[in-house]
């Protein structure tokens, strides 16, 4: 469950922490306090999409943590999945986000990405916004809520992965028999390719190879002066100038001197011989090179021609010898797939065969498991609405059969009677806009049973609701919340009257700054904001007595 929301310069929020606790929690406030805010926080933490806008005025960036005991096994199995741990059965997620786009996540103290909030979010809080009221006019959706009762989350995944593996094949195939002559036309292009790279006989490291080469044959006759002079340097000339290797070796023969006078200099000894003899063989070596460079122009236009040749292939078929003999590779495969087309085509249109009839048999199991569920849910969902002052509700599931698609073989779709003797019809056909929230929150109600989430958020629900009814719906809320920790934001007072937890947004101006808070309400508080939300601007004491009535029946 969520134990304490922290916010940090989130809109009009500049800083507040939140303590929340089991069972029903309330949120209330007048229109533009903020209570959407803290909503719009707990969805950041949760890793779902932010706006810059959100970020308060004059601030850089904007700050929530979610502190979180006692989670689900569900969200045991995704921390354990993503590498993450408890610390001693807690969970701490927080996430900062800038004005430039930045994001900076944490789980237990350690860093995270935003899609790893977002899977363990999925478990750890359902906000249901009044927005999905109108889901229900919208019947592509409903086949997920007898899913989700269900639980055939697992079913349906196995059906779309061959689902989606039969129409792969399925557009493989429509490829295959239309692109005959494209076929023919990309067979006659690979082939050329393949007989100009392979007549090219490329090796890798072959284009440095002989750009080094025609460096030292375009480079021949001052490369042999320089050698030459370094040889003349080194060893002389045989005559007059004797060169640093006669010099050296009359050092070598002043040191050996001292050395056998003094047995401490023999280190240096050994050290002259060595440099002498390692510039001995440096000198041979200068002049065999100096001797192995001949022009060879003939040698010369050839490695032109050759360099010639790999820089119009590379503008081909890839930038280095490595890339082209890839390319030469996969190239070669594509003309052998071509070439065996048809004996290709007969296997795939086998498989596409075994794959249909697997998609039909998980479609027809999972429509079987779906008209079942319909039964149990239109009767639960038809219960729930009886409690929320609405006793003549009928619902049914219409199940349709139709062609393989996304979601199986079935159109499914509610109908709904909300007066006695009214057949069920379309929900957009008959419910109004209380009697839709109604409906999604008897739908909520049973789903709640099956929901693996550890708390559920209702924003705002009641809308389109009065009277009677908006106790009733207090009372679902309520029975929620025996199983699964609950948090309403609500202007009902009825409804937050029936709390465990009743916080208070309110805003208030300071310094030519707007600022909102979040207040957990004793019992006077509570009477106070009950007052005023029956009251509205002139508060009455008849509407303090009925505040206090509220709370009492709700302690009853």
């Amino acid at each position: 469950m969520l134990k304490e929301l922290y916010i940090e310069n989130i809109a009009v929020i500049e800083k507040t922490n939140i303590e929340f606790t089991e069972g029903f929690n309330v949120l209330t406030g007048e229109t533009g306090a903020g209570k959407s805010i803290v909503i719009d926080a707990i969805s950041a933490v949760l890793g779902r999409r932010t706006s810059r806008e959100l970020v308060r005025t004059g601030a850089a960036s904007a700050f929530v943590s979610a502190h979180f005991a006692n989670v689900g096994q569900a969200v045991l199995d995704t921390l354990d999945e993503l590498g993450y741990e408890l610390e001693d059965g807690a969970l701490l997620i927080e996430r900062e986000f800038t004005l430039s786009g930045k994001n900076n996540c944490r789980i237990n103290g350690r860093p995270a990405s935003l899609s790893a909030l977002k899977e363990i979010g999925r478990y750890l809080i359902n906000i249901h916004g009044q927005h999905e009221s109108y889901e229900l006019m919208s019947p592509d959706l409903h086949i997920g809520y007898i899913d989700s009762l269900g639980n055939l989350s697992a079913d349906f995944q196995e059906y779309r992965k061959e689902f989606a593996h039969y129409k792969e094949l399925t557009r493989i195939l429509s490829q295959k028999d239309t692109d005959d002559r494209d076929r023919a036309r990309r067979a006659d292009l690979l082939s050329f390719q393949i007989a100009e790279l392979e007549e090219a006989n490329l090796s890798v490291g072959e284009q440095d190879a002989l750009l080094e080469e025609r460096s030292i044959l375009a480079n021949a006759n001052r490369l042999r002066e320089h050698l030459l002079g370094a040889s003349y340097l080194l060893s002389g000339d045989g005559g007059e100038f004797s060169g640093v290797l006669s010099g050296l070796s009359d050092a070598v023969d002043e040191v050996d001197s001292s050395a056998s006078l003094a047995e401490s200099f023999d280190s240096l000894s050994q050290r002259m011989r060595n440099c002498y003899f390692e510039l001995q063989d440096l000198a041979s070596d200068i002049s065999r090179e100096a001797e192995n460079i001949e022009d060879d122009p003939a040698r010369l236009e050839e490695i032109e021609c050759r360099l010639d040749l790999i820089n119009k292939l590379s503008k081909k078929y890839g930038d280095t010898e490595e890339e082209m003999l890839l390319y030469l590779e996969n190239i070669k495969a594509e003309l052998d797939a071509i070439s065996r087309f048809e004996e290709d085509r007969e296997k795939l249109y086998e498989e596409q065969r075994k794959s249909f009839e697997l998609c039909n048999e998980l479609a027809v199991s999972l429509s079987e498991k779906r008209r079942k569920i319909s039964e149990e849910f239109s009767s639960q969902v038809a219960q729930e609405m009886h409690l929320l002052d609405m006793p003549s509700a009928k619902v049914e599931v219409s199940q349709l059969t139709c062609p393989l698609c996304e979601n199986g073989i079935d159109e499914i779709e509610f109908l709904v009677s909300t007066n006695a003797g009214e057949p069920p019809k379309p929900v957009a056909k008959v419910a109004s806009g209380g009697e839709l929230s109604r409906m999604m929150l008897a739908i909520k109600t049973v789903l709640s049973h099956s929901d693996p989430t550890d708390t559920l958020i209702f924003d705002e629900v009641d809308t389109g609701i009065s009277g009677s009814a908006a106790r009733r719906v207090g009372d679902a809320l309520r029975r929620v919340s025996v199983q699964t920790q609950s948090l309403c934001v609500t202007h009902l007072p009825q409804i937050a009257a029936l709390a465990d937890s009743h916080f208070l947004i309110s805003k208030n101006e300071k310094d030519g700054r707007t600022f909102t808070q979040v207040t957990p309400l004793s019992y006077d508080g509570r009477v106070q904001e009950l007052a005023r939300i029956i009251g509205g601007t002139g508060v009455s004491d008849a509407a303090f007595d009925y505040a206090r009535e509220l709370l009492s029946e709700n302690k009853q």
